[in-house]
């Protein structure tokens, strides 16, 4: 299967650098896997899709200011520190731009309160460092840290993308990157889901570089995806077994819904609680056993976000989807539009 199979247009213009003016504003393409048939609605017509006794799965990661501008202290070089993941108490994984100032056993400079020592070199042209600081290390990268915006959005962060780049449902601190689907939601649509009988289940995924890295090899069975961590309660396990049970869907909220649900599931296709650490691949053959719709965004060219959404919709509809979408000026991206993918019945 090739990464050029995936491939499709989008105008530069059409890619959103700013979220709509309210949440709950965008467009809604549906996409009925069953009868091959596309819709063009409002986000807040999602509602007409949904079931009582349905749930809504959703992400509650938390993005932090993982973005860092640091200064070499031997040369006074300046480079952009991206934080990915902690590998141990006050030692990351980043990345480095550019990476070739920062070598090993280099210091750097991040304010007035945080140093940091390379204490190796990845192949990925990635760094590990070591944090030195007084006070609290969060705390910290709250004051001086930046939005991690991705890098289509071509402009610097601004006070809107403090509140606007993080959905209502974060609560657990660990994203560096936004699972964006969720951002389309306000109290007043979850209000009016909840009063449906409609239950909003969380499910933890700390959105890492397996969600963005992007894929480089044209076998795309090639492609390997880094570990991120995921977490299934008990509660929300429960909770997604007596929908199932009831003869009622599961619906997920963005793609990292989808891969924590379908490495969760167990092998009568009911959830299990756990938590641990994911490197699940989706691309086309993959066979769902958990998730009946997805409640997505449009997603890059080539991507492991596009190859998922193909693997649930079918590959020739999805793209049909997309070059629909570019023909009807739908906005793309992260602050982008939104998409509903029924997956056809086995």
């Amino acid at each position: 299967m090739k990464l050029s199979d995936f491939h499709y247009d989008v105008p530069e213009g059409f890619i959103a650098q700013h979220p709509p003016e309210k949440r709950g504003d965008s467009r809604l393409l549906v996409v009925d896997a069953n009868s091959d048939e596309i819709f063009h609605r409002q986000f807040s017509d999602l509602l007409d899709y949904l079931d009582e006794g349905d749930v809504l799965v959703v992400n509650e990661t938390k993005v932090f200011p993982a973005r860092l501008t640091a200064i070499k202290e031997e040369t006074k070089a300046t480079v952009e520190i991206f934080l990915l993941r902690e590998l141990e108490p006050d030692v990351w994984e980043t990345l480095v731009k550019p990476a070739r100032k920062a070598q090993l056993h280099n210091l750097f400079r991040i304010g007035q309160h945080l140093t940091a020592e390379v204490l190796d070199t990845l192949d990925s042209g990635g760094r590990i460092f070591r944090f030195t600081y007084e006070g609290d290390f969060n705390q910290i990268i709250d004051d001086i840290g930046s939005v991690p915006l991705p890098p289509y959005i071509k402009r610097q962060a601004e006070p809107e993308d403090t509140e606007r780049y993080q959905s209502i449902f974060a609560d657990k601190r660990g994203a560096v990157a936004a699972p964006t689907a969720n951002l389309h939601f306000d109290d007043k649509i979850v209000e009016k889901i909840r009063e449906k009988g409609v239950d909003i289940v969380p499910v933890l995924l700390h959105v890492g570089l397996g969600t963005f890295r992007p894929v480089t090899v044209e076998d795309i069975t090639q492609h390997n995806m880094d570990s991120e961590y995921y977490e299934v309660s008990e509660n929300a396990a429960a909770k997604i077994n007596a929908a199932i049970d009831r003869g009622n869907r599961v619906i997920a909220v963005g793609t990292t819904a989808v891969r924590v649900l379908e490495t969760a599931v167990s092998a009568d296709g009911h959830m299990k609680a756990e938590s641990g650490w994911t490197d699940i691949f989706i691309y086309p053959a993959h066979k769902f056993k958990i998730v009946d719709a997805l409640v997505t965004n449009f997603h890059q060219p080539g991507s492991t976000l596009i190859l998922l959404v193909s693997a649930f919709g079918g590959k020739d509809l999805i793209l049909r989807a997309y070059n629909e979408a570019v023909a009807e000026s739908y906005r793309f991206f992260s602050y982008g539009d939104a998409m509903l993918i029924i997956r056809a019945q086995e």
